[in-house]
């Protein structure tokens, strides 16, 4: 029989057990990145001087509907993520949450964190947060089994955080937002395509097609992922061309440009998974450099 000291141990690892595998619903940090995304559009975007408090609730509420999101996307992918060697083991395949305990915690983010963009900022904000929502879940999700068209249906959620952020702080959608979707939408290109080629062979276990030819790791798929990144560098550069930003983010945005173009090149030239992980690292990297660099050179 069980002392009281180890029933509350046993409770203790219980609930630890029980808030990773939350964690772990969230994706976090694909949340935290999305969430940073929207942020440095908020503060792109703010004319007045910095409220490290509102920064942080708009940080917060973006993290839990893109929470909400991922969340999502496991519910309805439960028995494809079985057949995957990297999600299998994820909180819902692997029975450490159920279904229901899942459905419920996405009613708690998406509606804390829609209902915080909607008071706290605008319901435009809100608005266009939960369409975001609705693309990612309820279309992306489904035509990853379908084929490439999936990643042109994401790439629109996923480019719409610096957009939102830009809506926060302005209540409207003005050339500026839509140069900061334009560049973030761009990059989502190369960047998934990068993970799918990493991830194509586990991914065809569960019916994924996401590489833009159906001949997959090829040198011609390796073009089309070139063909986007050489759009980014230019579009990189127009919040300097329309006077958001100054000079020094238009090279800061060029540099960065040209050692994303080196290492898509090399996947080009050697068509390996190794150098499809350099890139998709590369676009880790690339994104947070170039928005932070709009920040700090805001006009």
């Amino acid at each position: 029989m069980m002392t009281v000291e180890e029933r509350k141990d046993s409770t203790r690892l219980r609930w630890r057990t029980k808030i990773k595998a939350y964690v772990e619903l969230l994706k976090l940090r694909l949340a935290v990145i999305v969430g940073l995304s929207g942020a440095l559009g908020y503060m792109l975007a703010t004319k007045e001087s910095y409220n490290a408090g509102m920064i942080l609730l708009f940080s917060i509420s973006g993290l839990m509907i893109t929470g909400a999101a991922n969340a999502t996307n496991q519910i309805l992918e439960i028995e494809l993520d079985r057949l995957m060697n990297r999600t299998g083991t994820r909180p819902l395949p692997s029975g450490r949450l159920s279904k229901r305990s899942a459905l419920y915690f996405v009613g708690v983010l998406l509606f804390v964190g829609l209902l915080t963009q909607a008071l706290w900022f605008n319901p435009l904000t809100a608005a266009i947060s939960f369409v975001s929502y609705l693309l990612y879940s309820f279309a992306y999700t489904p035509l990853k089994r379908v084929g490439p068209i999936a990643v042109f249906v994401g790439a629109i959620p996923g480019g719409l955080p610096p957009l939102i952020g830009c809506v926060a702080a302005k209540g409207t959608i003005d050339l500026e937002a839509m140069v900061l979707f334009g560049v973030q939408f761009i990059w989502q290109f190369p960047h998934f395509w990068a993970i799918a080629w990493v991830l194509d062979d586990d991914y065809r276990k569960a019916g994924f097609r996401l590489l833009p030819l159906a001949n997959a790791k090829s040198y011609n798929t390796a073009l089309i992922v070139l063909m986007f990144t050489l759009v980014l560098l230019p579009t990189s550069v127009l919040p300097t061309l329309f006077g958001f930003t100054g000079t020094v983010s238009a090279w800061v945005s060029i540099v960065a440009g040209l050692a994303f173009l080196y290492l898509n090149f090399r996947l080009v030239k050697l068509g390996t998974d190794r150098s499809a992980l350099q890139l998709m690292f590369g676009s880790f990297l690339y994104l947070p450099v170039v928005q932070i660099a709009y920040v700090l050179d805001k006009v």
